[in-house]
């Protein structure tokens, strides 16, 4: 006896191929059943008509900065203006700016303003969402965001800590020495108090190098927690190629990746996080490796990057909508980069990311007529329900 059953379905598993006319079925949270209706034979408690809705994956968003304090609106017109990221970033603006106010919020006001943030991502049906720390730059306030993210109800979230995000002003002229601290003073003790799920690095010019990247990797490694690194984006300093070496979940932006380092993704097995909402916010116009990335066959993620500087971007469809248009993804590429290997990206792929008997019983109904619709239409609303482990969230 199965807990419920969805009959009267469309369904999209993101394992190969579609059901026109299928049933799924979900006991104790997980997915017990699936295929095409007319083969459905058993018995559940539960019957509901999903009437001819397309059920696909809930969606997994794999890089965010959903909790932080203030925002950054003043900086968006300064680049209008032609100022740069470095630009604004060297006169201590950028992310400075969102450390300052994020030190001075409280617990409590992070996690109001990041649930407050949430509601769109759930009302696109999703189910899991990372959240990385990086904008307190010292022990209490990265401890402080940490906690905050696992505070925030309605969806699984993954916390990452990215402590080594960009150098705080009191370690001005002393990377070396910050790292030491990042390393001695605040992983370890977030590690300590279960608080993350796995270690960030700012690979570029304007925060830290390959060395000082390999050396929080290295303490990560020793505290059990997997890695995964902001790579190549505004230059090419072979961070992509560090992840890898480092068996890296996920290479995230790659604007910069050469031939080489999208190769050594390959043979890590790593996954490419595309980041078109800050690919489009900062205007950029070097294009991430899509042909390298597809040619070597590495899996290729997206996520909104939601961020308060280069992608306050708080829509998964939006960013499948830009990944086609800004980087020439199929819509099938797009969904994929949103369910299954999204889910890889976070190490989830045993429980998320697909339809599939045994996984989560996670997953959004959607008025369409194909699920391409997901990444063509801009500004459209057609999640109907979601299910969380079997739970029905209607809007």
């Amino acid at each position: 006896m199965h807990d419920a059953v969805w009959l009267n379905a469309k369904l999209a598993p993101m394992a190969g191929g579609v059901i026109r006319d299928g049933a799924l079925a979900a006991t104790g949270g997980r997915i017990s059943w699936i295929g095409e209706r007319r083969d459905w034979q058993d018995q559940a408690r539960a019957e509901h008509d999903a009437h001819g809705a397309w059920i696909l994956p809930a969606f997994v968003d794999c890089h965010t900065h959903l909790v932080y304090a203030g925002n950054r609106a003043h900086e968006f017109e300064l680049r209008l203006k032609g100022a740069s990221y470095e630009d604004i970033a060297k006169a201590g603006g950028g992310i400075l700016s969102t450390v300052r106010a994020t030190r001075e919020a409280s617990e409590d006001q992070l996690v109001a303003s990041a649930q407050r943030r949430l509601a769109r991502w759930i009302d696109e049906g999703t189910a899991v969402v990372e959240i990385k720390s990086g904008y307190g730059l010292d022990r209490d306030t990265e401890l402080k965001m940490l906690r905050a993210a696992r505070r925030l109800t309605g969806v699984k979230v993954k916390t990452t800590f990215l402590g080594a995000h960009t150098l705080p002003e009191e370690y001005k002229g002393r990377a070396d020495a910050y790292i030491e601290f990042v390393c001695d003073e605040v992983l370890p003790v977030a590690a300590r108090e279960k608080l993350v799920d796995a270690v960030d690095v700012f690979c570029e010019r304007i925060a830290f190098s390959r060395a000082q990247a390999a050396r929080v990797f290295d303490c990560a490694k020793r505290l059990g927690l997997p890695v995964k690194l902001h790579a190549d984006q505004l230059s090419d300093l072979g961070g992509a190629a560090l992840a890898a070496e480092y068996g890296a979940l996920s290479a995230d932006h790659l604007e910069y990746s050469s031939e080489q380092s999208v190769q050594a993704l390959a043979l890590a097995g790593s996954v490419a996080v595309l980041l078109p909402g800050a690919f489009y916010f900062l205007r950029e116009t070097r294009l991430p490796p899509i042909v390298a990335l597809r040619r070597n066959q590495v899996p290729i993620a997206l996520a909104t990057d939601h961020n308060p500087g280069s992608s306050p971007l708080s829509s998964p469809l939006l960013a499948m909508n830009m990944a086609c248009t800004l980087f020439q993804l199929t819509p099938d590429e797009a969904l994929a980069g949103f369910t299954v290997n999204a889910a890889r990206a976070l190490g989830l792929q045993a429980t998320h990311g697909t339809l599939e008997v045994g996984k989560a019983a996670d997953f959004a109904l959607w008025e369409i007529d194909s699920p391409a619709e997901l990444a063509y239409a801009i500004g459209a609303a057609p999640c109907v329900s979601r299910y969380i482990n079997g739970d029905s969230h209607h809007f």
